[in-house]
């Protein structure tokens, strides 16, 4: 198994990788239900099983789900022959797989890096399939190394986003009398959540590489999903100084300590520049804005969603009421991983008023409270005034 993606490229620094697969096609994924506690690898044989991991959030981040779905498919297609259907025109190559796209993008909709992948899947299939200079062989050739290169770009990208990230808000560093900023991130978008080095984290491991970070300080949100645990991993792994806040406590940070930056990664960006991120998020951007500290999105341009003109088209997924009444952990005295109710027994299980959960996964940060929005192809900021940004210059 790799554990990285075999760029040939300049080393990354040692780091966690949420995904890891064999040049055979064989997938295994860390539970990320498990951890920090508990790292365990989970094999990935069939788009379904990599469904259910992205629907369970065994595996999340935009960029890491769109890897692993399209890693799965590359995987399908490296069964031994007697498992798959027997591929007699490039067209039954298409029929076969145009329908297994479509049931692994429907996983997580908000995600638009997983329905990019996917449809960057279907187009080859529908450019290919008619040509008959192709074999059915060929076109499941070309398919799978489509596959692996949605795995190998992404980490790509994040080490030019982080690059790219670092350099602008260093630039715009007060004064510029600083040794080292303070920053706060919300959710994981670190190296668990992409294929490596992470777009939001990527950016203030990059500060961190060149000497300029002081202080990370991510933010736990919902009680169930674990962003700031698994940020917490990832930071203490890279040797990062970071002190982890609930974020109820941001206001207070951002009065008492002076903060340099909030730094958040996209589940999608529309073409205003509104941001659909994990929950929590625009919260911290109106906090920002009444103390002045610059709000940057960070995010590959496969999160971009120009067929979108504001935040309010973007779907919001709901997760399980259930998850905002439980806690998971280890027992701090018998040393077993359990998991806690938080709530009165019922809340979250039923139809009643006093049953009910308001639990979506993201909200929507408005562009007018976004300062610029980073991708591997620039920054593109919010002219002073306006209430959106162009992010289409940065696409």
């Amino acid at each position: 198994m790799v554990a990285q993606a075999p760029s040939g490229k300049q080393p990354l620094p040692e780091m966690m990788t949420s995904i890891r697969f064999s040049s055979s096609g064989e997938v295994e994924i860390v539970d990320q239900l498990l951890l920090p506690h508990a790292v365990n690898w989970l094999k990935i044989s069939t788009p379904e099983e990599a469904f259910d991991a992205i629907k369970t959030m065994k595996i999340r981040g935009a960029p890491a789900i769109a890897s692993l779905a399209a890693l799965s498919i590359r995987s399908h297609l490296s069964q031994a022959s007697s498992t798959l259907p027997s591929f007699t025109s490039t067209k039954s190559v298409k029929d076969h797989l145009v329908p297994i796209c479509d049931y692994l993008e429907s996983s997580r909709p908000t995600a638009v890096n997983l329905g990019e992948a996917m449809e960057r899947i279907r187009k080859l299939l529908e450019s290919e399939s008619g040509q008959s200079v192709i074999t059915p062989e060929v076109l499941v050739e070309k398919v799978k190394v489509l596959c692996l290169n949605v795995f190998n770009e992404d980490l790509e990208r994040c080490k030019e986003m982080g690059r790219i990230g670092a350099e602008w808000l260093w630039s715009k560093r007060g004064d510029g009398k600083k040794n080292g900023l303070k920053v706060i991130t919300v959710c994981n978008t670190g190296s668990l959540a992409t294929s490596g080095y992470g777009t939001a984290i990527g950016v203030i491991t990059s500060l961190f590489e060149t000497s300029h970070l002081d202080t990370a300080y991510y933010a736990q949100t919902t009680p169930y999903h674990q962003g700031s645990r698994l940020t917490s991993l990832e930071l203490t792994t890279l040797q990062v100084p970071a002190c982890m806040i609930c974020d109820t406590m941001l206001g207070s940070l951002m009065q008492q300590e002076d903060i340099d930056a909030v730094i958040v990664g996209a589940d999608r960006i529309v073409a205003n520049g509104d941001t659909a991120n994990k929950i929590g998020t625009y919260q911290a951007a109106v906090l920002a804005q009444r103390h002045g500290v610059p709000f940057m999105v960070v995010a590959p341009v496969a999160t971009v969603d120009l067929s979108l003109q504001t935040g309010k088209q973007i779907h919001i997924e709901h997760r399980p009421a259930i998850e905002a009444t439980l806690v998971r952990g280890r027992n701090v005295q018998t040393g077993e991983l359990s998991v806690v109710r938080i709530t009165p027994e019922g809340v979250g299980e039923g139809k009643e008023k006093w049953q009910q959960v308001y639990n979506p996964s993201f909200d929507v940060t408005p562009a007018e409270l976004i300062s610029c929005v980073v991708t591997e192809r620039g920054v593109a900021e919010r002219v002073k005034g306006k209430d959106s940004i162009d992010v289409a210059s940065v696409c």
